[in-house]
Protein backbone atom coordinates (compact mmCIF):
# COMPACT_ATOMS: atom_id res chain seq x y z
CA UNK A 1 0.00 0.00 0.00
CA UNK A 2 1.29 3.46 -0.93
CA UNK A 3 0.61 4.80 2.54
CA UNK A 4 1.71 8.35 1.77
CA UNK A 5 -0.84 8.73 -1.06
CA UNK A 6 -3.65 7.65 1.23
CA UNK A 7 -2.47 9.83 4.10
CA UNK A 8 -2.58 12.85 1.78
CA UNK A 9 -6.11 11.99 0.71
CA UNK A 10 -7.23 11.32 4.30
CA UNK A 11 -5.93 14.73 5.42
CA UNK A 12 -7.67 16.37 2.46
CA UNK A 13 -11.00 14.68 3.28
CA UNK A 14 -10.70 15.72 6.90
CA UNK A 15 -10.15 19.32 5.77
CA UNK A 16 -13.60 19.28 4.13
CA UNK A 17 -16.46 20.51 6.36
CA UNK A 18 -17.94 17.00 6.74
CA UNK A 19 -14.69 15.68 8.21
CA UNK A 20 -12.82 12.38 8.03
CA UNK A 21 -11.19 11.93 11.46
CA UNK A 22 -7.96 9.91 11.67
CA UNK A 23 -7.51 6.75 13.76
CA UNK A 24 -4.57 5.35 15.70
CA UNK A 25 -4.85 2.05 13.83
CA UNK A 26 -4.82 3.54 10.33
CA UNK A 27 -8.03 1.78 9.32
CA UNK A 28 -9.10 4.91 7.42
CA UNK A 29 -6.07 4.42 5.14
CA UNK A 30 -7.05 0.81 4.45
CA UNK A 31 -10.57 2.03 3.75
CA UNK A 32 -9.30 4.51 1.17
CA UNK A 33 -6.93 1.91 -0.33
CA UNK A 34 -9.95 -0.33 -0.90
CA UNK A 35 -11.58 2.41 -2.99
CA UNK A 36 -8.75 4.37 -4.63
CA UNK A 37 -5.60 3.42 -6.49
CA UNK A 38 -2.54 5.42 -5.33
CA UNK A 39 -2.73 7.48 -8.54
CA UNK A 40 -6.40 8.25 -7.95
CA UNK A 41 -5.75 9.12 -4.29
CA UNK A 42 -3.00 11.59 -5.15
CA UNK A 43 -5.20 13.33 -7.71
CA UNK A 44 -8.33 13.37 -5.51
CA UNK A 45 -6.28 14.98 -2.73
CA UNK A 46 -5.70 18.00 -4.98
CA UNK A 47 -9.31 18.67 -5.93
CA UNK A 48 -11.32 21.59 -4.60
CA UNK A 49 -14.94 21.82 -3.56
CA UNK A 50 -15.51 24.16 -6.50
CA UNK A 51 -15.91 22.19 -9.72
CA UNK A 52 -13.06 22.70 -12.19
CA UNK A 53 -12.50 21.48 -15.75
CA UNK A 54 -9.61 19.05 -16.36
CA UNK A 55 -7.73 21.90 -18.03
CA UNK A 56 -8.20 24.14 -14.99
CA UNK A 57 -7.06 21.37 -12.65
CA UNK A 58 -4.00 20.69 -14.79
CA UNK A 59 -3.11 24.39 -14.95
CA UNK A 60 -3.48 24.87 -11.18
CA UNK A 61 -1.61 21.73 -10.13
CA UNK A 62 1.01 21.47 -12.89
CA UNK A 63 -0.18 17.95 -13.76
CA UNK A 64 -0.35 16.68 -17.32
CA UNK A 65 -3.83 17.18 -18.81
CA UNK A 66 -3.69 14.07 -20.98
CA UNK A 67 -2.76 11.99 -17.95
CA UNK A 68 -5.36 13.26 -15.52
CA UNK A 69 -8.36 13.50 -17.86
CA UNK A 70 -9.08 9.72 -18.01
CA UNK A 71 -8.36 9.35 -14.28
CA UNK A 72 -10.91 12.05 -13.44
CA UNK A 73 -13.51 10.39 -15.67
CA UNK A 74 -12.90 7.01 -14.08
CA UNK A 75 -13.15 8.36 -10.52
CA UNK A 76 -16.38 10.20 -11.34
CA UNK A 77 -17.91 6.95 -12.68
CA UNK A 78 -16.92 5.19 -9.46
CA UNK A 79 -18.48 7.89 -7.28
CA UNK A 80 -15.12 8.86 -5.79
CA UNK A 81 -15.23 12.53 -6.80
CA UNK A 82 -17.92 15.07 -7.67
CA UNK A 83 -18.86 15.76 -11.28
CA UNK A 84 -21.26 18.31 -12.72
CA UNK A 85 -21.77 21.72 -14.27
CA UNK A 86 -19.22 24.23 -13.05
CA UNK A 87 -19.23 27.98 -13.62
CA UNK A 88 -18.44 27.68 -17.33
CA UNK A 89 -18.24 23.99 -18.23
CA UNK A 90 -18.48 20.46 -16.86
CA UNK A 91 -16.09 19.99 -14.00
CA UNK A 92 -14.76 17.75 -11.24
CA UNK A 93 -14.36 18.42 -7.53
CA UNK A 94 -13.75 16.97 -4.11
CA UNK A 95 -16.43 14.75 -2.62
CA UNK A 96 -16.77 14.27 1.16
CA UNK A 97 -16.44 10.75 2.49
CA UNK A 98 -19.90 10.98 4.16
CA UNK A 99 -22.29 12.03 2.72
CA UNK A 100 -20.60 11.33 -0.60
CA UNK A 101 -17.95 8.77 -1.49
CA UNK A 102 -19.20 6.05 0.84
CA UNK A 103 -22.85 6.27 -0.21
CA UNK A 104 -21.87 6.12 -3.88
CA UNK A 105 -20.46 2.61 -3.30
CA UNK A 106 -23.93 1.14 -2.76
CA UNK A 107 -23.70 -0.84 -6.00
CA UNK A 108 -20.26 -2.33 -5.29
CA UNK A 109 -19.92 -2.65 -1.52
CA UNK A 110 -18.66 -6.06 -0.42
CA UNK A 111 -17.97 -7.70 2.93
CA UNK A 112 -14.43 -6.32 3.12
CA UNK A 113 -15.54 -2.73 2.59
CA UNK A 114 -18.45 -3.22 5.00
CA UNK A 115 -16.13 -4.43 7.76
CA UNK A 116 -13.58 -1.68 7.12
CA UNK A 117 -16.33 0.91 7.46
CA UNK A 118 -17.62 -0.70 10.66
CA UNK A 119 -14.15 -0.63 12.17
CA UNK A 120 -13.68 2.98 11.16
CA UNK A 121 -17.14 3.91 12.44
CA UNK A 122 -16.33 2.78 15.97
CA UNK A 123 -12.75 4.05 16.04
CA UNK A 124 -13.19 7.58 14.69
CA UNK A 125 -16.31 8.36 12.69
CA UNK A 126 -18.26 9.21 15.82
CA UNK A 127 -16.11 12.35 16.10
CA UNK A 128 -17.61 13.66 12.85
CA UNK A 129 -21.12 12.93 14.14
CA UNK A 130 -20.66 15.27 17.10
CA UNK A 131 -19.88 18.27 14.89
CA UNK A 132 -22.48 20.97 14.28
CA UNK A 133 -24.51 21.71 12.30
CA UNK A 134 -25.47 18.08 11.66
CA UNK A 135 -25.17 16.57 8.18
CA UNK A 136 -28.79 15.38 8.17
CA UNK A 137 -32.14 16.91 9.10
CA UNK A 138 -35.38 15.08 9.94
CA UNK A 139 -38.52 15.89 7.98
CA UNK A 140 -41.89 14.59 9.16
CA UNK A 141 -44.24 12.03 7.70
CA UNK A 142 -46.85 14.13 5.91
CA UNK A 143 -49.87 12.38 7.42
CA UNK A 144 -48.58 13.09 10.93
CA UNK A 145 -49.02 16.87 10.72
CA UNK A 146 -52.02 18.90 11.77
CA UNK A 147 -53.87 20.11 8.71
CA UNK A 148 -54.24 23.67 9.98
CA UNK A 149 -50.55 24.53 10.50
CA UNK A 150 -48.15 26.19 8.10
CA UNK A 151 -45.55 23.91 6.53
CA UNK A 152 -42.56 25.22 4.58
CA UNK A 153 -41.68 23.37 1.34
CA UNK A 154 -38.32 22.26 2.79
CA UNK A 155 -40.19 20.69 5.73
CA UNK A 156 -42.27 18.31 3.60
CA UNK A 157 -40.92 15.18 1.92
CA UNK A 158 -43.87 15.00 -0.46
CA UNK A 159 -43.38 18.64 -1.48
CA UNK A 160 -39.70 17.99 -2.16
CA UNK A 161 -40.61 15.08 -4.43
CA UNK A 162 -43.37 17.06 -6.14
CA UNK A 163 -40.90 19.81 -6.98
CA UNK A 164 -38.48 17.50 -8.80
CA UNK A 165 -38.39 16.59 -12.49
CA UNK A 166 -36.94 13.08 -12.09
CA UNK A 167 -37.08 10.47 -9.35
CA UNK A 168 -35.20 7.31 -8.55
CA UNK A 169 -34.79 4.70 -5.83
CA UNK A 170 -31.70 2.83 -4.67
CA UNK A 171 -30.77 0.44 -1.93
CA UNK A 172 -29.80 1.81 1.48
CA UNK A 173 -26.05 1.38 1.83
CA UNK A 174 -26.34 1.45 5.63
CA UNK A 175 -28.60 -1.60 5.73
CA UNK A 176 -26.50 -3.34 3.05
CA UNK A 177 -23.36 -2.68 5.10
CA UNK A 178 -24.83 -4.06 8.31
CA UNK A 179 -26.21 -7.12 6.51
CA UNK A 180 -22.78 -7.86 5.00
CA UNK A 181 -21.24 -8.05 8.47
CA UNK A 182 -24.06 -10.24 9.78
CA UNK A 183 -25.94 -7.53 11.66
CA UNK A 184 -28.78 -6.75 9.25
CA UNK A 185 -32.18 -5.47 10.33
CA UNK A 186 -35.65 -6.26 9.00
CA UNK A 187 -36.38 -2.84 7.51
CA UNK A 188 -36.79 -2.64 3.71
CA UNK A 189 -33.69 -2.04 1.61
CA UNK A 190 -34.96 -0.36 -1.56
CA UNK A 191 -36.32 2.89 -0.11
CA UNK A 192 -33.61 5.53 -0.53
CA UNK A 193 -34.94 8.19 -2.89
CA UNK A 194 -33.02 10.40 -5.31
CA UNK A 195 -34.34 13.54 -7.02
CA UNK A 196 -33.19 15.70 -9.91
CA UNK A 197 -34.32 18.79 -11.78
CA UNK A 198 -33.23 17.14 -15.04
CA UNK A 199 -35.98 15.02 -16.65
CA UNK A 200 -34.92 11.41 -17.21
CA UNK A 201 -31.82 11.84 -15.05
CA UNK A 202 -31.87 8.26 -13.72
CA UNK A 203 -33.08 6.34 -16.77
CA UNK A 204 -29.68 4.81 -17.56
CA UNK A 205 -28.19 4.85 -14.09
CA UNK A 206 -26.69 1.44 -13.15
CA UNK A 207 -27.49 1.87 -9.44
CA UNK A 208 -30.55 4.13 -9.24
CA UNK A 209 -33.81 2.75 -10.64
CA UNK A 210 -35.91 5.42 -12.33
CA UNK A 211 -39.39 6.04 -10.88
CA UNK A 212 -42.41 8.11 -11.74
CA UNK A 213 -43.45 10.76 -9.25
CA UNK A 214 -46.34 8.55 -8.12
CA UNK A 215 -43.97 5.63 -7.57
CA UNK A 216 -41.61 7.87 -5.58
CA UNK A 217 -44.45 9.02 -3.34
CA UNK A 218 -45.56 5.39 -2.86
CA UNK A 219 -41.99 4.47 -1.86
CA UNK A 220 -41.98 7.32 0.64
CA UNK A 221 -45.22 6.02 2.13
CA UNK A 222 -43.90 2.44 2.23
CA UNK A 223 -40.83 3.61 4.13
CA UNK A 224 -42.92 5.51 6.68
CA UNK A 225 -45.22 2.53 7.23
CA UNK A 226 -42.13 0.40 7.88
CA UNK A 227 -41.18 2.78 10.69
CA UNK A 228 -38.35 4.54 8.86
CA UNK A 229 -37.46 8.17 9.50
CA UNK A 230 -37.27 10.62 6.57
CA UNK A 231 -34.05 12.64 6.57
CA UNK A 232 -32.43 14.98 4.07
CA UNK A 233 -29.34 17.15 3.79
CA UNK A 234 -29.39 19.93 6.37
CA UNK A 235 -30.25 22.88 4.10
CA UNK A 236 -33.38 24.54 2.72
CA UNK A 237 -32.35 24.40 -0.93
CA UNK A 238 -30.62 22.01 -3.29
CA UNK A 239 -31.80 18.77 -1.69
CA UNK A 240 -31.39 15.79 -4.01
CA UNK A 241 -32.17 12.79 -1.82
CA UNK A 242 -34.49 11.55 0.91
CA UNK A 243 -32.94 8.93 3.16
CA UNK A 244 -35.25 6.62 5.08
CA UNK A 245 -33.36 5.76 8.20
CA UNK A 246 -33.38 3.48 11.23
CA UNK A 247 -31.35 3.58 14.43
CA UNK A 248 -30.34 -0.06 13.93
CA UNK A 249 -28.41 0.48 10.67
CA UNK A 250 -28.19 4.15 9.68
CA UNK A 251 -24.67 5.52 10.01
CA UNK A 252 -26.06 8.80 11.35
CA UNK A 253 -28.87 7.60 13.62
CA UNK A 254 -26.65 4.89 15.11
CA UNK A 255 -24.76 7.79 16.64
CA UNK A 256 -27.78 8.36 18.86
CA UNK A 257 -28.70 4.74 19.51
CA UNK A 258 -25.19 3.31 20.04
CA UNK A 259 -23.06 6.30 20.99
CA UNK A 260 -25.54 8.54 22.81
CA UNK A 261 -24.90 11.62 20.64
CA UNK A 262 -28.11 13.57 21.30
CA UNK A 263 -27.78 16.13 18.49
CA UNK A 264 -26.51 13.76 15.80
CA UNK A 265 -29.36 14.82 13.51
CA UNK A 266 -31.20 18.13 13.27
CA UNK A 267 -34.77 17.62 14.46
CA UNK A 268 -37.74 18.89 12.51
CA UNK A 269 -39.69 21.99 13.52
CA UNK A 270 -42.45 19.80 14.93
CA UNK A 271 -43.11 17.79 18.08
CA UNK A 272 -45.57 15.02 18.86
CA UNK A 273 -48.61 15.78 21.00
CA UNK A 274 -51.07 13.33 22.58
CA UNK A 275 -54.84 13.74 22.71
CA UNK A 276 -55.60 12.41 26.19
CA UNK A 277 -59.24 11.77 25.31
CA UNK A 278 -58.31 9.46 22.41
CA UNK A 279 -55.27 7.59 23.77
CA UNK A 280 -56.04 4.03 24.95
CA UNK A 281 -52.50 3.29 26.27
CA UNK A 282 -51.91 0.50 23.74
CA UNK A 283 -48.12 1.16 23.67
CA UNK A 284 -47.84 0.73 19.89
CA UNK A 285 -46.35 4.21 19.60
CA UNK A 286 -43.75 3.39 22.26
CA UNK A 287 -42.66 0.36 20.28
CA UNK A 288 -42.47 2.34 17.05
CA UNK A 289 -40.49 5.34 18.35
CA UNK A 290 -36.78 4.92 17.59
CA UNK A 291 -35.69 7.76 19.88
CA UNK A 292 -37.15 6.75 23.23
CA UNK A 293 -39.38 9.83 23.24
CA UNK A 294 -42.62 8.06 24.24
CA UNK A 295 -43.68 6.29 27.42
CA UNK A 296 -46.97 5.22 28.97
CA UNK A 297 -47.91 6.86 32.26
CA UNK A 298 -51.65 6.32 32.32
CA UNK A 299 -51.64 7.56 28.72
CA UNK A 300 -48.83 8.14 26.24
CA UNK A 301 -46.42 10.85 27.32
CA UNK A 302 -43.95 12.64 25.00
CA UNK A 303 -40.45 13.73 25.99
CA UNK A 304 -40.16 16.85 23.84
CA UNK A 305 -36.38 16.96 24.22
CA UNK A 306 -36.02 13.47 22.71
CA UNK A 307 -38.73 13.78 20.05
CA UNK A 308 -37.16 14.61 16.66
CA UNK A 309 -40.52 15.33 15.05
CA UNK A 310 -40.44 12.49 12.52
CA UNK A 311 -44.11 11.55 12.97
CA UNK A 312 -43.53 7.83 12.42
CA UNK A 313 -45.34 7.00 15.67
CA UNK A 314 -48.57 8.58 14.47
CA UNK A 315 -49.06 6.00 11.72
CA UNK A 316 -49.44 3.11 14.16
CA UNK A 317 -51.87 4.79 16.55
CA UNK A 318 -55.24 3.02 16.02
CA UNK A 319 -57.18 5.84 17.68
CA UNK A 320 -55.44 8.79 15.96
CA UNK A 321 -54.39 10.17 19.33
CA UNK A 322 -50.98 11.40 18.12
CA UNK A 323 -50.29 14.36 15.86
CA UNK A 324 -47.38 16.71 15.18
CA UNK A 325 -47.59 20.38 16.17
CA UNK A 326 -45.11 23.12 15.31
CA UNK A 327 -42.71 23.81 18.16
CA UNK A 328 -42.58 27.26 19.77
CA UNK A 329 -40.48 29.69 17.72
CA UNK A 330 -37.72 29.81 20.34
CA UNK A 331 -37.23 26.03 19.97
CA UNK A 332 -36.92 26.06 16.18
CA UNK A 333 -33.51 26.44 14.59
CA UNK A 334 -34.00 27.04 10.86
CA UNK A 335 -31.60 25.05 8.68
CA UNK A 336 -28.94 26.82 6.61
CA UNK A 337 -30.40 28.20 3.40
CA UNK A 338 -27.96 26.48 1.04
CA UNK A 339 -25.29 23.80 1.12
CA UNK A 340 -22.68 26.55 0.83
CA UNK A 341 -24.04 28.18 4.00
CA UNK A 342 -23.99 24.80 5.74
CA UNK A 343 -20.35 24.31 4.73
CA UNK A 344 -19.39 27.71 6.12
CA UNK A 345 -21.18 27.06 9.41
CA UNK A 346 -19.63 23.63 9.75
CA UNK A 347 -16.15 24.91 8.88
CA UNK A 348 -16.46 27.68 11.46
CA UNK A 349 -17.60 25.21 14.13
CA UNK A 350 -14.61 22.97 13.33
CA UNK A 351 -12.18 25.86 13.12
CA UNK A 352 -11.06 25.06 9.58
CA UNK A 353 -10.31 27.41 6.68
CA UNK A 354 -12.22 26.67 3.47
CA UNK A 355 -10.30 29.18 1.36
CA UNK A 356 -7.57 26.79 0.14
CA UNK A 357 -10.07 24.18 -1.05
CA UNK A 358 -12.94 26.33 -2.30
Amino acid sequence: MDEQAYRELARHLDALPNGFPPTDSGVELRLLAKLFTPEEARLAARLRLTLESPAEIASRTGLDLRTIRPVLKSMARQGLIAFGKGETTLGYGALPFVVGIYEMQVGTIDQELAQLFEDYYHQAFHQALTQQPPVHRVIPVGESLRTDIEIQPYESASDLLAGAAAWGVLDCICRKQKALIGEGCEHPLDVCLAMSQTPGAFERNPVIRSLTREEALATLRRAAEAGLVHSVSNACQGMWYVCNCCTCSCGVLRGLAELGIANVVARSAFVCKVDADLCNSCELCVERCQFGALAIHGIAQVDGARCVGCGVCTLVCPDHALVLWRRPDDEIKPPPKTEAEWRLARAEARGIDLQPIS
